[in-house]
């Protein structure tokens, strides 16, 4: 009986060797997932860059294979894009432009085993598909964050004397009058009141999400309207460097700019979409349902602000942005409160009841009544922003976009 053992555990070790060395262990490394992405620009964008670096950073954390499709413009080279990657063997495809969503939602039904991922998309909710997914963030708070810094440079200003006109004043350069933008100066500018009441702002917008000379431009038609200080929601480093060349504290979006504006540049905010990211790839790689609407906030890290530029801001900075951060996840300081008195009003009005356009169609139908105890619910009912009020205070120069 012992000898039979021996020989068994001899033909044992002779196996397992020899599966060794043919490649064939139990411990054989899995092929990585796939997953695909498609952005509208690339690195020189700011706003793809953002992308970018989180899709490469959620990947190697998770052990998965990026495939990248940049400069893919929202047209049917989206649809084109999202079918070659699933060529390819992409389990998952994410898209970063608001105009590739029915081109992303085509392909989802083209494609039913396959998840499909869009950045700021408002159609998921509606559609139905269950392998069709939008995301956004809570980016108001960090622009309403970066509107703080904004402000007490202003008070800065002004308590020396150096205010260009008789009322602090700021300049913001939009891509489009779409909500998304729209939320974002408004929340940036409700930052800048609560620290600095006074404050008017005039925006500019380009019809472009990148367009370098349209941006610079639109700086410096802003400029020359005598704003004291200018922010923007558009990608490029035009609006950032006419400041710098015209001495305007400059708050920029989706990343530092100091190397290039070391005398201008105070903070910028941005949304972290590596949470998002590694929670797609993991809920696809573990069978798990993704959420149709899915929203980061400052709590899950998906919200962040830059480190602030002592060259450039106000003294005590920082002290005040995180003061009023803890208030915001505390919940004792709301974006967009509609019940504080002077704070958001239309035609000198509270506002005590507003229907927007939550279930997206062409012609931007109000369905959805969005205040609620006190407060706008922005990407409360979507993950996309919704908010379009035109509040007072703010003055829009051109609408065409």
């Amino acid at each position: 009986m012992k000898r039979f053992l021996a020989i068994l555990l001899a033909v044992v070790l002779v196996a397992g060797l020899f599966a060794a060395c043919s490649g064939k262990t139990g411990g054989e490394k899995k092929e990585a997932l796939k997953v695909g992405f498609i952005f509208l620009h690339d690195e020189n964008s700011t706003y793809d860059k953002n992308f970018l670096e989180a899709a490469k950073a959620a990947c190697e954390e998770l052990g998965a294979e990026p495939v990248f499709k940049t400069n893919i413009d929202e047209s049917s080279a989206c649809y084109d894009a999202a079918a070659d990657l699933v060529d390819q063997g992409c389990v998952a495809v994410f898209a970063d432009s608001f105009g590739h969503e029915d081109f992303m939602i085509q392909a989802a039904k083209e494609f039913p085993d396959v998840q499909f991922c869009h950045a700021t998309g408002t159609k998921a909710h509606t559609e139905g598909l269950a392998n069709y997914h939008n995301a956004f963030a809570s980016i108001y708070e960090g622009r309403y964050l970066a509107g703080v810094a904004a402000g007490m440079k202003l008070n800065e200003l002004k308590e020396a004397g150096k205010l260009k006109g008789d009322v602090p004043k700021m300049g913001y350069v939009g891509a489009f009058t779409y909500a998304e933008v729209i939320s974002g100066y408004t929340s940036f500018y409700l930052g800048a009141k609560s620290v600095c009441p006074d404050v008017v702002m005039d925006v500019q917008f380009t019809g472009s999400w990148y367009d370098e000379t349209a941006e610079k431009e639109a700086a410096q038609t802003l400029i020359n309207r005598n704003v004291d200080l200018i922010s923007q929601h558009a990608d490029s480093m035009g609006a950032p460097t006419a400041c710098e060349t015209a001495g305007i504290p400059n708050v920029s979006y989706n990343g530092s700019t100091a190397v290039a504006c070391p005398n201008t540049f105070i903070v910028s905010s941005r949304i972290n979409w590596a949470p998002y990211m590694k929670y797609m790839i993991e809920c696809t790689r573990d069978g798990k349902a993704i959420d149709a609407d899915w929203t980061g906030t400052l709590a899950t890290e998906s919200v962040l602000l830059t480190e602030v530029n002592e060259q450039a801001a106000a003294k005590d900075t920082q002290a005040k942005i995180d003061e009023v951060k803890k208030e915001i996840e505390a919940g004792t300081v709301k974006v967009f409160d509609t019940a504080k008195d002077n704070y958001i009003t239309v035609d000198g009005k509270k506002v005590e009841s507003y229907k927007a356009d939550v279930d997206s169609d062409a012609d931007y139908t109000p369905d959805t009544e969005v205040i609620k105890d006190g407060q706008f619910m922005e990407s409360s009912f979507r993950s996309a922003p919704y908010f379009d009020l035109k509040i007072d205070g703010i003055s829009l120069l051109n609408t065409k976009f």
